[in-house]
Formats: C-alpha cells, sequence, structure tokens
C-alpha cells in the first residue's frame, strides 16, 4: 500500500536515505519544501491535493487548513507529540476528520542532558564568562531540581547521579517506581529547597509566575530546553535581576524570550539546540518513517 503523494510541507530534517525509503512510499514524487509558509494559504497551496503530509515542529497546521485540505488522510509530525495542547497541530480535531497524526519522542534526549551537565560545571566552576558563587563550587552535594519527569528529565538524573547531588523532581504524575536515588517533592516545596531547576516540559506548559520565584528566591539557577517559556517572562526578568540568580537557556529554550531579557546580566543563551546532533537526525528520520510504514501496514 502506498500514499498517492507525499508532501513535506517545510524541512522536515529526514535524511536522504529516508527520503528514498519514503519516495517507494508514494505513488508521485514527494514535494519537499525547506522553508516554514508565510501563511496558511501558502500552506494550503504546498499541501494541494496530497493524502500525506510531514511537518517539522515549525510550521502550524490549524483546523481550517485540515478542514480545506480533503484528500488529507495522514500528517506525521517529525517532531514530539505529547499532547493536543502543546502541539502545532490541531491533532483532536485532524483525528474526527478521520485523519491520522503521529508524532515521534526520545529522539535528541542525550544531547539535552549534555548540555546541561556541560553547562552547569562551566557555571560552577567559572570556565566561561560567569561564575556562580565566588568560589568554584562541584556539582557534589547540590540540590538539583527536575521539572518534568519525562525521559529527558529522566536521563539527566542518571547523568547527574555519578557527581553527588542530591535530586529531586517535580511531576504532574509522581513516578514512585523511578524513584532511585531522586525524590519527589510539590513544586512549591521542590523550589523552596533545591539550588537548581531544569525545565522539561511541553510547550504551552506555564508553571512559575511572581510568588513561585518569590519561593525559589535568590542565588539560585534556572535552566530552560523545553519549547517555550514555562514562566511569566515578566516575573523571570524581576528575578533575574536580583543579585546571585543565573539563567542558562539553549536555542530551543530561548526562542519565545524578548531581545530584552536575553541581553539581561546572568542570561547565558546559546545560539543552537542542545538537542540536535548527528544521532538525533538518524533517530528522528528511522522514527517518522516508521511511523508512516505503521500507518500504511
Amino acid at each position: 500500500m502506498k500514499f498517492e503523494k507525499i508532501v513535506c510541507v517545510d524541512y522536515t530534517k529526514l535524511e536522504p536515505w529516508a527520503m528514498e525509503e519514503l519516495q517507494e512510499l508514494s505513488e508521485e514524487k514527494i514535494e519537499v519544501h525547506n522553508n516554514v509558509p508565510d501563511s496558511n494559504e501558502e500552506l494550503l497551496q504546498r499541501i494541494g491535493d496530497a493524502d500525506a503530509v510531514l511537518v517539522s515542529w515549525k510550521t502550524k497546521i490549524p483546523e481550517v487548513v485540515i478542514r480545506q485540505s480533503p484528500n488529507l488522510k495522514y500528517i506525521g509530525m517529525a517532531c514530539s507529540l505529547y499532547d493536543d495542547e502543546s502541539a502545532n497541530v490541531a491533532v483532536n480535531f485532524a483525528r474526527s476528520k478521520g485523519v491520522r497524526v503521529t508524532g515521534i519522542k526520545d529522539y535528541g534526549d542525550p544531547g539535552v542532558a549534555e548540555f546541561i551537565v556541560s553547562e552547569l560545571i562551566r557555571l560552577f566552576h567559572g570556565l566561561g564568562k560567569q561564575q556562580w558563587q565566588e568560589m568554584p563550587v562541584e556539582l557534589t552535594g547540590k540540590k538539583i531540581g527536575i521539572i518534568g519527569f519525562g525521559v529527558t528529565g529522566q536521563l539527566l538524573a542518571k547523568c547527574l547521579k555519578p557527581f553527588g547531588p542530591k535530586l529531586f523532581y517535580y511531576s504532574r504524575t509522581r513516578k514512585k517506581d523511578l524513584e532511585n536515588g531522586i525524590s519527589y517533592l510539590p513544586l512549591q516545596d521542590l523550589l523552596q529547597t533545591v539550588d537548581v531547576i531544569s525545565f522539561h516540559l511541553p510547550r504551552n506548559t506555564l508553571l512559575l509566575s511572581s510568588a513561585e520565584f518569590d519561593i525559589f528566591g535568590t542565588g539560585k539557577i534556572l535552566i530552560n530546553t523545553s519549547l517555550g517559556l514555562p514562566f511569566e517572562e515578566s516575573a523571570f526578568q524581576d528575578w533575574i535581576k536580583k543579585e546571585g540568580n543565573f539563567a542558562i537557556f539553549d536555542g530551543d529554550g530561548k526562542k519565545e524570550l524578548s531581545a530584552e531579557t536575553e541581553n539581561l546580566p546572568r542570561v547565558i543563551t546559546a545560539d543552537k539546540s542542545a538537542g540536535w546532533a548527528a544521532e538525533t537526525q538518524k533517530r528522528l528520520s528511522e522514527k517518522v518513517l516508521q511511523n508512516v510504514k505503521d500507518f500504511l501496514k
């Protein structure tokens, strides 16, 4: 079984070998676009009469586009799919119209964990332009809170354990079977307890406002590698301006930061996504292709 026509509506980052295998699953030549469409109208033109589309996290496919694409049977997200609220595709609406939507998970997690450990060590020891405390310090004994305990959060905990920090986590659902060397705390208790918090949450998850930042206090470190900001930016601005507070963002984590916030003292940002490497691209390509094959079966 094959699709009549597959369209990659933006740059999905699939490797050449995966595109070759994908072509075998399409009657017509695959149409590939390498930039984000400027409007829904342009997106609709790209989809045209296709019965399958692939899309990265950068392009939104809302209800209005799905409604006006009558041939569409399948949307393959070349990115994470947690739930409808955090997705860039109107997942529930698509499914109500008989359009199957698939996404992937667990493809960029090692790079994110490596980035966080690396940046913490640099900040603790003053190996970059900034240093957390007057004297260099080790990870040993530091209290680190992981907010969001999915695959990335669990991997980060595993990477940190050999250095001997005290690890805590907060998640919407407690995961007692995973509490080996890491303790669960409600959010406010965690903020009150730890020196460092690291966010690993789906997009459109807002957890911290002024009240939570007040509880977190000063002399602390905030790390965000999630897509989107899990806090109110104005509240974050007030917090980061207090002496002794630092924040670390990778390229994805900082995307929704204003230029004003990014340029504040003690805000450390990277231009690159921590979750992107050669291994990431290979895993993404394998998972997206497998989803397509599974649907056609």
